[in-house]
């Protein structure tokens, strides 16, 4: 079923979705249905798998000089989201990214996904790998979320990259897309930011969901100003609850979000690790009990590849 469907189908009501990321390369599959089966019990009509383009590493050999090697650290999304959907019955979303991928490879992997019977996508550009200093798209492949857009809703119209081929089968994917209420990183503003997002809803995609933030007023601005911009595609909310005192300057740098001030303070001053764990599920959940107030159609929320304190959220939650 689609994003959009299942929003209609609950008539008002929060429902609950979270993010996995794929084990590294070399762990299987059962890390990630561990984590999963704790958060079957609040009914997520989906489940978001990410998909982690290649990066280069440096070997090496005998001689002396480097060889240059593209390696994959979390394979698996294809395979991943088959066996969400065999085992639980309920809808895995991939991510589509552009790094990576040139259009040939985007069109063989959406076919891939229609045959699966997925039903919906979220169409990113990704961002750029470490020896790149700005995002470098590959040769013929998307360079923007936004012609990546227009690739899956011409897939969705039968069209394809050979023009030849005759009698082509529409797909019929439900388009999510990125959505930042401080603005992606690389936006001069917010007023461009909302621009391209447009562009991205006129372009096809049928949903929003947000990168994390921990300040809901912002969530609430970005909302107000995508309705006056025009965009009147459903906005998911996505959280996270921060987990370390480590995260207080990983997340902001890595992101590019801010953390509010009481959070902050609240987290220096407890005084272990589980106390600062304790610090952000409550955080979180008064979040989410905000955010359901004002009636989002969902509540995304970001394992980062650990569930039990999304668990605990979800409990006093939902």
């Amino acid at each position: 079923m689609k994003v959009t469907e299942h929003i209609k189908k609950a008539e008002g009501k929060t429902l609950f979705s979270f993010e996995i990321l794929p084990p590294l390369k070399g762990q299987n599959i059962e890390t990630i249905f561990d984590n999963i089966d704790q958060l079957m019990e609040f009914n997520p009509p989906f489940i978001d798998v990410t998909y982690h383009r290649e990066e280069y590493e440096f070997k090496e050999l005998s001689n002396g000089l480097l060889e240059k090697r593209i390696v994959r650290k979390r394979p698996g999304t294809v395979g991943i989201c088959a066996a969400i959907q065999n085992k639980y019955k309920v809808d895995a979303i991939p991510h589509v990214l552009c790094g990576g991928f040139d259009k040939e490879d985007t069109e063989n992997f959406l076919i891939d996904m229609g045959f699966l019977g997925i039903d919906n996508v979220v169409a990113l550009r990704g961002d750029a790998v470490k020896s790149e200093t700005y995002f470098k798209p590959e040769p013929k492949g998307n360079a923007y979320a936004l012609d990546l857009v227009h690739q899956i809703a011409d897939m969705n119209k039968g069209v394809y990259l050979d023009e030849d081929i005759q009698n082509t089968a529409q797909t019929d994917f439900c388009i999510g897309v990125a959505g930042y209420p401080e603005k992606h990183m690389e936006a001069p503003n917010m007023e461009s930011d909302l621009h391209f997002l447009k562009k991205k809803m006129e372009g096809g995609a049928d949903y929003i969901v947000t990168q994390m933030f921990f300040d809901n007023e912002k969530f609430f601005a970005f909302v107000k100003n995508c309705r006056e911009a025009g965009i009147t595609a459903p906005i998911i909310p996505g959280l996270k609850p921060l987990a370390t005192q480590k995260q207080l300057n990983m997340i902001p740098h890595r992101f590019h979000v801010d953390l509010p001030e009481a959070l902050i303070k609240e987290v220096l001053k407890a005084k272990t690790k589980e106390a600062v764990r304790e610090v952000g599920i409550e955080w979180c959940i008064a979040q989410s009990q905000e955010l359901i107030k004002n009636g989002v159609p969902f509540l995304h929320y970001y394992s980062m590849g650990k569930s039990d304190n999304i668990h605990k959220v979800a409990r006093a939650v939902f």
